[in-house]
């Protein structure tokens, strides 16, 4: 099934102390550029689209070239909340687009072979996402004190891509605008509507750079591979 990527990368990195965390060096190449390689070197995927600050396109498109990414259809700008961007991006898409995959550029470990496991799955069932189960035992608090301690074994991290046939995603997003709903997650727009989303087990490795020391990690990490 043909298979578009939206890759959300237009947040304003207030953890990073306002640097941009796409643009920062991993490796040989920029933290964006690793991010595209992965859905590049993905046979199913069709095509890459971009969401960022308009001031930082000019770079990505400088750094997809250095990075021999020739899949990237588009830059887009983002909007104001997460979910607003991703529609910007959704815009951009092929019309004779499939399935649609959802992926935050500041996961640039996500292997080729986790991505195209989540594409499988997402066929099957309608929508799909990567994660790993919890390590650590999880506490619900209320005020400051416990209120429930959820069982581990069916607590899931939730990571990109995100993937959904075309149809049920595009359901989704016009159910949240009707009802004025604001995801940060993807999946929460089809499960709003009764969809069902299939958990496909990926690695630790997948991590999101959020803080100054997550790039630190995720030089080691690549080195690794």
């Amino acid at each position: 099934m043909k298979t578009s990527v939206v890759i959300v990368c237009a947040g304003n990195s207030t953890r990073m102390g306002g640097v941009n965390k796409i643009l920062l060096p991993l490796g040989e190449r920029k933290v964006i550029g690793v991010t595209m390689q992965a859905f590049q070197n993905c046979e199913s995927v069709s095509e890459i689209v971009i969401v960022a600050r308009e001031d930082d396109i000019n770079a990505i498109q400088e750094e997809a070239k250095a990075a021999g990414i020739t899949k990237l259809a588009v830059c887009t700008t983002g909007g104001d909340t997460r979910q607003a961007s991703v529609i910007n991006g959704i815009k951009k898409i092929s019309k004779d687009t499939e399935l649609v995959a959802v992926h935050d550029g500041a996961r640039p470990l996500v292997k080729p072979e986790h991505i195209e496991k989540v594409i499988k799955d997402a066929a099957v069932f309608g929508g799909a996402t990567l994660g790993v189960p919890v390590k650590d035992t999880i506490k619900a608090v209320d005020g400051g004190l416990i209120v429930d301690t959820p069982p581990r074994s069916s607590l899931y991290i939730t990571q990109t891509p995100q993937i959904f046939k075309r149809s049920l995603y595009f359901e989704g997003i016009d159910f949240a605008l009707e009802h004025d709903l604001d995801f940060t997650d993807d999946c929460q727009l089809v499960e709003a509507i009764g969809g069902k989303v299939a958990m496909t087990v990926g690695d630790y490795t997948n991590i999101k750079i959020t803080t100054p020391e997550d790039i630190a990690i995720a030089e080691v990490l690549l080195g690794q591979r």
